[in-house]
Parts: C-alpha cells; structure tokens; sequence
C-alpha cells in the first residue's frame, strides 16, 4: 500500500514538473533576439560609416516588444553625452529610433541595445547588442554641376568682389578681414593688387577701372599714409591714413607685409606698361615708392639678417630677424633687387638662410621636405611669397623651389588622408591646412598644430601644385558643402566639421591668394609679369639662384 501510494506521489510530482516546464520553462517560449539593426540600406554592422544626419535607426525584433522596456534600454551617446531620441513601432516587432535633433555632421555616436527589453509576452531579449554610427555629411550636390574650367572662374570672380566691392572706400586699400571697419592690411592690398589684374585680364572689370582703383591705391599710400625709412605699418586706417597698431610695440615699420605690398604693386607696374598718361604715372609713383625702401636700414646696424620690425617709439624691441623657412622668402629677393638700397648676398645666407640652418631633408609620408620645419609647417609658406615668384625651375644652393612648394603641400594632404588625430571629415577631399581663423581662435594650423579647422585657401591656392588633389577640394568645398562655405566673397575662412563650426568672415590675406594662384595655375600671368622686371631678375642673381626666367 505504501508503495501503491509513493508511486502515485511520484506521477503528481512529474505531471505538476511538466505542467510547469510548459508554462514557465526556458523550453515553453521561443527565444526573443534582436533580429537585425538597419540604418539607411546598411544593415547588421558593427560600425555603420557614412551615416546620413537625419537617418532612422530600424530595430527588428522577432516577437512583439513590450514598448514600456524600450526607454531604459536603448542608449544613443557621443562622447558622454547622451542624444535624446523618439521612437515609433510601425508593427509590434519593428521599433524606428528617430534622433530628436539631427545628428552632427562627421560625429561617431554609439548605440547600446540592453537585454532589458521584454518581449509582450515578458520574455527578457536574449543578448544585447552595441555598434557605432560615423556619419558624413548631406552629400547631395548642394548647386548645379559645371565644367571645372568655369567653375574655377566663378571662384576666381566671386572672390574678387572682397578686394573689388568691400575694398575701403575712400583709399582703395583691402579691409583686413569682413568685421574690420576702417582697418586696412598693407600685405593683404598686395595680395589684392594682383587678384585686381587677375580680374582685369579675364574682365571682371576693364583695365581702367583697375588702373584707377591701384592709382587711388598708390596715391593714397603715397600722400596720406606714414612710412618709416619707406616701409609701411602692418595695419593703416583707410580713413587717414595713420598706422594702426598691431600690437603695443608693432606700431612702425612692417618689412613682411611691406614685401608682399610691393610684390603686388611692382607687378602692377610691369602689367601697366601702356604709353599714356594714366599708366605711366602709375609706374613713376610705384617707383618713387619702391626706391624710398631702405631695406639695409632693416639690417639694424649694418648685421647679416633683415629684421622683421622697426617703430619710432620702440626701435628693435620686437627683435625679430626674418628667418626662413616661411613666408618670408621674397623680403630678401625684393632687398636684394632694390635700386637704391640692396643687400648684399650674406645677408641673404647669413639672414635668411641661417647659414644653412633652412635645410631639411627628412622625409615624410616617402616624401622629402628640403627645407623648413617637421611636416613643414602650414600652407602659406608655399603661396604668400609665391604670388609673383615662379617656383618652376626656380633653384639655388639650398633647394629646388617646385619641390619644395609640391613636396610641402603634398606632406599637408598626406597627413589630413591619414588623420591621425581622427578629426571628422578629413580625407582627400577635404584638406589643407595654414593660417586661418579657426573655432578656438585664429591660428596657424598645420600637422603639428592640427585642431581639425580646414581652411578652402589652403588647398585651392595650392592649385599650380597639386591641381588633381586641389580639383578634388574645390569641388567637395562647392557642391558638398556649399550651403555652408559658399557665401557673398566666395568661400568663407575656414570650417571645422567635428565642431559644426563653419566661419562667417573673410580674410584678404586667405582671399588673395586663391584669385591668384589658381591664375597662375590657368596662365601663369602674374608670374611671368614678376619674373621679367629687370630688378628681380637681377637680385635673383645676386642671391644666386637659377631660374628659366633668367637669361
């Protein structure tokens, strides 16, 4: 009986295990997964790349969710912050994660899925799941596709219009920059004097309304403006003509922005070179002005280097010799070429030269740099000196200058390809670095100074070096980004895609050299023009370099 009765315990026990295992064991119930995650036509990735900005996160599960677990358990985050988001449920198994705002252009967020989810019938998902998102940018093509020729043309215009139609209005002269008032830049009119001949050639405006706008140029600088032993301040206020202090102790005599003034102005001359009036006043007043430099005066008492510095109140106390490698190159090919005050070839070797310190050698990227600093330095080394100076075939016995300037600027593309700071957008497409203003402030950025701000002047006046790598900028800065870039003179400074920053001022001397070297790029206009004045041609000698241009 006892047996009879433990035996019927034990059918109880078994029929009460089963009843249990089918309404509550892990084997009653088909596990709940998350199916897939698709974003865009991408599906299933652990780093979904070239994200849209307003794209929809799609989440498949394979039963219905329990939409009261979906809130706590799906976390978008960049960095540490968290991305607020809306979700829909097209069917009960389809959940849509729409971000509240856009994403950020070239931004990687990160989506976490917890295994906190229950499925309606409160089965918990089986495993969690974690990917990234990099997104890109709106790659529609923001204006209408034209050839690159007219393109470059259109840029070269519209650009133009900073130095045409925001030049100062009393005395002609370039505004430093879109916000400042009656402050006008002495290297930036240089820079501006050329893009005004540039114009004038492809008819932008006709040679005497150039004529005219350089002569109240000239005349301005020569009757209103003060100069110290014939050099010009960095900044003069295009109302009077006083100097406007740069800083506290630079209130004097600029010889940098001095050379890249009269690099442009002596261009004028041998461009105007027509036998009436208009235009042979323009060359004696240009001459009388260039003459009156006294570049060895700027050799502070007779050393073997040209100091950048001088003021009335302060004397050398900026002290501060022009030392290559920079933009400073043309100083000693202008010192050299004057007339009337020329220096002597130590000076260029002991000065400029350093004794040779200039030189290089390293290689970067399997690419030699002759000269310069790690990586080279920013952009504008290779084009402020380089408006009117040809670098094709131009060598002495420190360098070849073509491989130089190319071998710099392909240096600068290599390290934006290769990002090793992992700044957003950068590419073969989007590159260039130099001077600029930047999110954090102006500053000149370069490999070595690299805070992700890409500025259009670096790549574009880079054109006459590197046209296929500049051609490719060009047109991502136009029709990619153009809704934020392309503004009234052209494009704006710079941009930072990571920051969402993109500038809304211009600068002449950024503006300048675009108009310019993408000229000498298509008809190396103002090079020819520099490079056959009698004078350079003779310093150039002095100083010992070579060049096709020489006789």
């Amino acid at each position: 009986m006892k047996a009879k009765a433990f035996y019927l315990l034990l059918c109880l026990a078994g029929l009460s295990a089963a009843c249990s295992s089918s309404e509550d064991g892990p084997e009653s119930r088909p596990a709940f997964k998350l199916e897939s995650i698709t974003i865009g036509e991408a599906a299933d990735q652990a780093a979904f790349t070239d994200v849209s900005p307003d794209a929809t996160i799609g989440l498949r599960f394979s039963d219905a969710v329990d939409e009261s677990t979906l809130r706590a358990n799906i976390l978008l985050t960049t960095g540490n912050d968290k991305v607020e988001y809306s979700y829909a449920l097209p069917t009960p198994q389809q959940v849509n994660i729409v971000p509240t705002e856009k994403l950020k252009n070239s931004t990687t967020y990160k989506l976490v899925v917890n295994p906190g989810i229950k499925s309606a019938s409160g089965t918990l998902l089986e495993s969690g799941r974690t990917c990234t998102l990099e997104t890109g940018i709106d790659n529609t093509d923001k204006f209408d596709r034209i050839p690159t020729e007219d393109l470059l043309t259109q840029v070269q215009k519209q650009t133009f219009g900073y130095f045409w139609d925001f030049g100062h209005e009393h005395c002609g002269m370039a505004r430093e920059r879109s916000t400042s008032g009656n402050t006008v830049t002495t290297g930036g009119t240089g820079f501006g004097v050329m893009a005004i001949l540039a114009a004038a050639e492809r008819g932008f405006v006709s040679r005497v309304e150039a004529l005219q706008r350089i002569q109240r140029i000239v005349t301005f600088l020569d009757e209103e403006c003060t100069s110290y032993h014939g050099a010009f301040s960095h900044w003069i206020n295009g109302a009077t003509g006083d100097t406007q202090p740069f800083s506290q102790q630079d209130n004097g005599a600029d010889l940098v922005e001095t050379a890249f003034l009269f690099q442009g102005l002596l261009t004028a001359r041998a461009y105007f070179d027509g036998a009436d009036t208009g235009e042979a006043k323009l060359r004696d007043d240009i001459t009388r002005l260039w003459e009156a430099i006294e570049w060895t005066w700027f050799q502070k008492d007779g050393g073997n280097a040209l100091y950048w510095h001088w003021s009335p109140d302060y004397g050398w106390a900026m002290n501060l010799p022009v030392r290559g490698w920079n933009e400073g190159l043309i100083v000693y090919v202008l010192a050299a070429s004057s007339p009337t005050h020329p220096i002597g070839r130590e000076v260029y070797e002991q000065g400029w030269a350093n004794g040779g310190a200039i030189r290089n050698g390293q290689s970067y990227y399997g690419i030699t740099l002759p000269l310069g600093s790690e990586k080279g330095g920013p952009l504008f080394f290779t084009h402020y000196s380089f408006l009117g100076l040809c670098p094709e075939g131009l060598q002495d016995q420190y360098a070849d200058y073509w491989e130089q300037n190319r071998n710099h600027t392909l240096i600068n593309y290599n390290h934006c390809v290769e990002n090793p700071n992992g700044f957003a957008g950068y590419g073969p497409s989007c590159w260039g670095l130099t001077a600029s203003d930047g999110n954090e402030g102006y500053s000149a950025w370069s490999p070595t100074n690299d805070h992700g701000v890409i500025a259009p002047t670096a790549a574009l006046s880079a054109f006459p070096y590197t046209p296929e790598e500049s051609t490719a900028a060009l047109e991502y800065f136009y029709y990619k980004l153009g809704d934020k870039l392309w503004q009234e003179y052209g494009f704006v400074d710079a941009f930072n895609l990571g920051a969402e920053w993109y500038d809304d001022q211009y600068l002449a001397i950024d503006q300048g050299p675009i108009i310019v070297m993408i000229e000498n790029y298509r008809t190396k206009l103002l090079w020819d023009l520099f490079m056959n004045i009698p004078e350079i041609q003779a310093g150039l000698k002095k100083l010992g370099f070579t060049s096709p241009y020489l006789s």
